[in-house]
């Protein structure tokens, strides 16, 4: 085990993995399972193939978002963001930031379809983000097919991060207890317009996600940028029938730093040119802690530590950091919804 301290600033592309060779023969696995390591120990960004996923439904998805796109503003704004206390919905490009500054993107976020959880004054103030998501009326097909969708991509997001478990000399369901019974399945439909609307290049600025694995689908236009531990930017333009995995910031904090959750993000496309990808967030169950997963000798001695970022600390109450998040990225929202927060803060 020594291909994982390599530097990886020379690459010019992400890596493919191919995920059905995680049920192959021994032989197979072993050798998937090895490539898999040295990439989480690289830049944990990815193309996989071997999904298992229809590429009809792939191809239902992208139509139908880019139909819920073309809808009236009007009709996208009755199910703005700002309405929902549990963050879901709507967003016009430049309502969402990334470290203060706007994205430029439109987009509708889901997750989990549940009821809101039955608060008390002593209840944690991140069980506010339960409930049910918001649905056009103008599509009623968005519903099952985002849905349908959802559960495909937290199928493939779990068994990734048995393969992740495999690779890190862990039991394949070590993760299991802070996922199950319902992990959190953030889902985004998301449009970039072109550099003739949006008012900079940010179509989302560079940061990390929170969660335990990303899984992306790009449509045709590129955008997507990684940033190595040395600091160079790999594009990740798109591949048909592949997506983009990477690790997010609950795996770095189970693994003292092995696994990295890096820095990405998305360059506003061309003037007349538009974007389109939907992308998969899989985390853990809200009420959960993330322990320190204790990992083999010659893994351990390339621990790397949390990274610190004063701007984005990062928690191990998971609750905790899906709440941050929200109040960060969406302001409106939090005004409308969690003034008490923001007044408590401000007050310190």
């Amino acid at each position: 085990m020594t291909s994982h301290t390599t530097p990886t600033g020379s690459g010019t592309s992400l890596p493919t993995l191919d995920l059905s060779r995680f049920y192959a023969s021994p032989k197979e696995h072993q050798a998937f399972i090895a490539e898999l390591r040295t990439v989480l120990y690289d830049h944990g960004f990815f193309y996989l193939t071997g999904h298992g996923v229809d590429p009809k439904l792939i191809a239902d998805v992208v139509a139908t978002a880019k139909r819920f796109f073309a809808l009236p503003m009007e009709e996208k704004l009755e199910i703005e963001m700002v309405k929902s206390p549990h963050f879901r919905g709507y967003n016009r490009a430049g309502q969402e930031r990334t470290r203060g500054e706007q994205d430029w993107r439109e987009q509708l976020d889901i997750n989990t379809e549940s009821a809101p959880f039955e608060l008390r004054p002593d209840t944690p103030a991140w069980r506010r983000l339960q409930g049910p998501n918001q649905w056009p009326e103008a599509l009623p097909e968005l519903k099952p097919l985002l849905l349908a969708y959802q559960a495909e991509v937290t199928r493939i997001g779990i068994d990734v991060l048995k393969a992740i478990a495999a690779a890190l000399g862990q039991s394949e369901n070590v993760f299991a207890d802070i996922y199950e019974p319902q992990a959190s399945q953030l889902l985004k439909i998301i449009r970039y317009p072109g550099r003739d609307v949006a008012e900079t290049d940010q179509g989302v600025g560079a940061h990390k996600d929170g969660g335990f694995v990303t899984v992306l689908l790009q449509d045709t236009t590129p955008g997507l940028r990684v940033r190595t531990e040395d600091g160079v930017w790999i594009d990740a333009p798109p591949v048909p029938g592949t997506f983009v995995i990477n690790t997010g910031e609950l795996l770095e904090l189970a693994t003292n730093g092995f696994v990295r959750a890096d820095v990405h993000d998305v360059i506003a496309p061309p003037a007349g040119v538009e974007r389109f990808s939907v992308a998969f967030f899989l985390g853990s169950r809200p009420d959960a802690t993330i322990p320190v997963i204790e990992l083999p000798d010659e893994l351990k001695r390339s621990e790397r530590g949390i990274s610190v970022d004063p701007l984005n600390p990062i928690f191990r109450e998971v609750g905790q950091n899906q709440l941050k998040s929200r109040l960060r990225s969406h302001p409106d929202v939090a005004r409308a919804h969690y003034a008490d927060l923001l007044a408590s803060e401000q007050s310190v």
